[in-house]
């Protein structure tokens, strides 16, 4: 399944590389919730928030209203949750939060799950180096996304792993590095980073791995999306 994917910063659509460098903005909302509306699932990701340096909670509200999404960034408790679950999203994406002093809080993901149900929960593997990042990919932690796999998947309904060093440079995503995670987990498992061709799509869903996508659709690489205002 392909996921296409809304970054939010300065009310704006983006595309970052590797979380820091602009290199797409857009915003012409209408143009692609159109192109997306067909999809049954869309990734929007509240960059502001994530990094801790506002939020675009009222866009957020619009887009989860006119389209089925898994929402992220800055969601850190479980009001957090409840209020994103409230606006409209379907699932909310939690990464950082899983956290505390740089270990896993298994306690925190026991909570959410009640709160919200495990179904409700993405739990977001962004890794750098083999290790999981957190705060808008700006803390690196000493633990491997598939020891974050084995620790969480009671809590949760699927696991969206990030390889950080190929995002949004277009030149591939490493097969290899989702293999062992598939094999961990029953969860529904999503990869992102560098996807940037149908095959590298066509390749993860053979693993049972479905896509994320955002540089490759805006740059109109993938058949049936091009750059907007065209």
């Amino acid at each position: 399944m392909l996921i296409p994917s809304i970054d939010l910063m300065g009310g704006k659509i983006v595309q970052l590389v590797q979380g820091r460098k602009k290199a797409l903005e857009f915003d012409d909302f209408k143009t692609w919730v159109d192109r997306f509306s067909k999809f049954p699932l869309v990734q929007l990701i509240d960059l502001d928030a994530a990094i801790g340096t506002g939020d675009n909670v009222e866009l957020i509200r619009e887009l989860a209203g006119q389209l089925p999404c898994q929402v992220g960034g800055g969601i850190r408790s479980v009001a957090a949750a409840e209020a994103a679950l409230a606006a409209g999203a379907q699932r909310v994406i939690i990464g950082s939060a899983l956290f505390a002093d740089g270990k896993l809080d298994k306690p925190f993901a026991e909570k959410l799950a009640s709160a919200v149900g495990s179904s409700r929960l993405v739990f977001a593997l962004d890794a750098i180096g083999g290790r999981v990042t957190i705060h808008g990919w700006r803390t690196v932690t000493e633990v491997s996304p598939l020891e974050m796999v084995q620790a969480l998947e009671p809590w949760c309904g699927a696991f969206l792993y990030t390889h950080v060093e190929t995002e949004g440079l277009l030149q591939g995503f490493p097969l290899h590095v989702i293999r062992p995670l598939r094999e961990a987990t029953a969860r529904q498992l999503i990869a992102a980073g560098g996807i940037r061709s149908q095959k590298e799509i066509d390749d993860l869903h053979t693993v049972g791995v479905d896509s994320v996508v955002g540089m490759a659709i805006y740059t109109g690489l993938l058949p049936g999306f091009a750059i907007s205002g065209e």
